[in-house]
């Protein structure tokens, strides 16, 4: 799985680049995604002092140090970095900068969805705990977006005849869980929440997704023009009656460090 080369780590640095000016727009949403994952740490009965924020899209990093923590916020995306305030570095989460047992929390909140190599990432942000320490993670889950897949591919091959991947592949929550066991934490747990959105502008989920840094960035998407039909033609069956919805599949993922 390590060897899998799905995401084009480049074209994501370049869209979160560019959706980091864009996230005020957003942050509404953001705030309520973000959370609905920190509130977990309520649950633990812990405390934490030191925190690693990994593509936090600047939420997390403010929420949690409302609760007290020194907060070290991490991005592959330099923009996206600084937008988190306070300490704050661009690096890859595939190569990770820190020492071993280095924080007593770790956030990675809809930040390791264009890993290539999530197993490794896990064993080094595992590393980066101290014993004892909590790992808490989110992720778009396989269901998510769904629909826009598959009406862009019909879409596509009516005007074309062929189709290319448009939207990310997703993870199972099964395959998930699987995965924290395999990276060493203690106690692994993956839990779905499923989130409905709403759109009177079928458009406006496409510009959400750009604003949010969430492009697609398949390393076999088509570098061809897209046909000028293809959004409103996919829209247009996503949304006969003029309005849209969509759903998230949200998966969090909590470990311990051992």
């Amino acid at each position: 799985m390590s060897a899998m080369v799905i995401f084009d780590r480049a074209a994501v640095i370049r869209h979160r680049d560019r959706a980091a000016p864009r996230l005020a727009r957003l942050r509404p949403v953001l705030d309520d995604l973000a959370a609905r994952v920190l509130d977990r740490l309520d649950d633990t009965g812990r405390s934490f002092a030191t925190a690693l924020d990994v593509g936090g899209r600047g939420v997390v990093a403010p929420l949690l140090r409302a609760r007290g923590l020194a907060v070290v916020s991490t991005d592959l995306s330099p923009a996206m970095a600084s937008a988190c305030g306070g300490l704050a570095v661009a690096a890859d989460e595939e190569a990770l900068p820190f020492g071993t047992g280095r924080f007593d929390l770790i956030v990675a909140h809809l930040a390791l969805h264009w890993v290539n190599d999530l197993p490794g990432a896990l064993i080094q942000l595992r590393r980066s705990l101290k014993p004892e320490g909590l790992f808490l993670a989110s992720l778009p889950l396989l269901g998510t977006l769904d629909e826009l897949r598959t009406a862009l591919i019909e879409a596509e091959a009516a005007l074309t005849g062929g189709a290319s991947p448009r939207v990310s592949p997703f993870p199972d929550l099964a395959d998930c869980a699987a995965l924290l066991g395999r990276a060493g934490f203690a106690l692994p747990i993956a839990e779905r929440e499923v989130i409905d959105f709403d759109y009177a502008d079928p458009a406006a989920l496409l510009r959400d997704l750009r604003d949010a840094g969430e492009t697609n960035a398949t390393i076999a998407r088509s570098r061809r023009t897209v046909p000028r039909l293809l959004f409103p033609m996919a829209l247009a069956a996503l949304s006969p009656a003029g309005r849209l919805r969509t759903r998230l599949h949200l998966g969090v993922l909590t470990g311990w460090g051992s």
